[in-house]
């Protein structure tokens, strides 16, 4: 049996502002409490048999703040013949974030999840 693709195909990137200045003429300053994934859909399977990204159906991303308990979620669907994605994970509160994604093929085959990357909010 063999997954959907291969965890070193679905490469992740953590990006984003870390905040903005106050507006002029005072308030509260606004933060950008979001972190901006980018990644390309992966082209093998996790056997090493070819993928192509129509074979694709959604992506899973999981975060949170300790890298071995990623307890939120969030999938992204109809993603068949994508070949480059991104997602802002948004709402994020201060501390540092952990995420992985997922892939799962349109038979339900999901891959590993890709190595963790972090973002300090």
């Amino acid at each position: 049996e063999s997954t959907a693709g291969t965890g070193d195909s679905t490469g992740v990137g953590s990006g984003g502002s870390e905040g903005n200045p106050p507006p002029s003429g005072g308030g509260e300053g606004v933060v950008d409490r979001s972190a901006s994934l980018s990644w390309n859909a992966p082209t093998d399977r996790e056997n090493g048999d070819d993928l192509s990204p129509y074979d694709l159906e959604r992506y899973v991303i999981r975060y949170g703040t300790d890298r071995n308990n990623l307890d939120k979620q969030v999938q992204v669907d109809n993603v068949g013949g994508l070949e480059t994605m991104s997602y802002d994970v948004e709402n994020l509160s201060a501390g540092t974030w952990y995420f992985t994604i997922q892939v799962e093929d349109v038979d339900g085959l999901m891959s590993a999840p890709s190595a963790p990357v972090s973002k300090t909010i």
